[in-house]
């Protein structure tokens, strides 16, 4: 049985759409205002980027609604920039130009291959033959939920601190993935089991991540709190001794202009007497 959108998953969708079309921009200006990407592994936005092809095969050849196909394309163009960044900013760095041709070369790759996988499989799907559709969205959950797996270790590196990830993008990228699957439930015909999936993993990984966060405030706050105290502490020791060394400095070169006056009024005083 065919997709059939009704008024509530469509109003659904495209709120899911617009966070997913804007989500990797709190991240990307981050990453360009700090110019380093520590904490961030390339290997995530690359995995998303091409799980953005199979995702995009999967809705178009089922015809979805507008609204979802047009999703993994804004989605995967983002983590493009984003893996861009990676490359290019610290601790990798790696030339400009080498970034440009290898991020350039696997979006246009990445463009073809969904064009192309997208004519087959609608073909297919159209006729009755639904099983490659379904292993095509297989794959997009797979490469969907690995790329979710390498921040995982850099948590475990930093005991859970969440280090060159905005939250700001966290947020809008688990909200956008929560619309997008409430507009899964209110569709009629076929329920789409495998897009359900796919939206729960990334929401579930994701809030992982946060919970991480934010049981390490908790666990380091009498930690944190006592540097905060120490390091205020040596700003008032460090303060006062700082204005008298500029304080000793202006006397001192006082004192020095006034010598040299006084031995310059010297001199001018016995060349006259001569």
């Amino acid at each position: 049985m065919a997709v059939e959108e009704t008024t509530a998953s469509t109003v659904l969708s495209t709120i899911g759409t617009v966070l997913w079309c804007i989500q990797l921009a709190p991240q990307v200006i981050h990453n360009y205002r700090h110019k380093c990407t520590e904490g961030l592994p390339p290997i995530m936005l690359f995995l998303w980027g091409s799980s953005a092809v199979p995702f995009g095969v999967y809705f178009i050849a089922q015809r979805g609604g507008v609204a979802l196909q047009v999703q993994p394309q804004i989605f995967g163009i983002f983590s493009f920039i984003g893996w861009f960044q990676c490359l290019y900013y610290p601790p990798i760095q790696r030339p400009m130009k080498y970034c440009l041709i290898l991020v350039g070369c696997t979006i246009v790759a990445a463009a073809c291959i969904e064009v192309g996988l997208s004519i087959g499989f609608r073909y297919l799907y159209d006729r009755g033959t639904t099983w490659p559709n379904l292993m095509i969205g297989i794959i997009a959950c797979v490469l969907l939920a690995a790329g979710l797996l390498p921040p995982y270790y850099e948590l475990w590196k930093r005991n859970g601190q969440v280090v060159g990830i905005n939250f700001v993008f966290l947020t809008m990228d688990s909200l956008g993935a929560l619309f997008s699957f409430l507009s899964l439930l209110f569709q009629k015909g076929d329920f789409d089991v495998l897009g359900c999936i796919l939206y729960l993993i990334v929401l579930a990984l994701e809030l992982g991540i946060m919970t991480s966060h934010v049981i390490w405030l908790l666990r380091t706050r009498k930690e944190r709190k006592l540097n905060s105290e120490l390091t205020v502490a040596n700003d008032i020791e460090e303060g006062p001794k700082d204005n008298l060394e500029s304080e000793g400095t202006d006397i001192s070169e006082s004192l020095t202009a006034t010598e040299e006056g006084n031995g310059k009024n010297r001199l001018h005083g016995v060349a006259v007497e001569v």
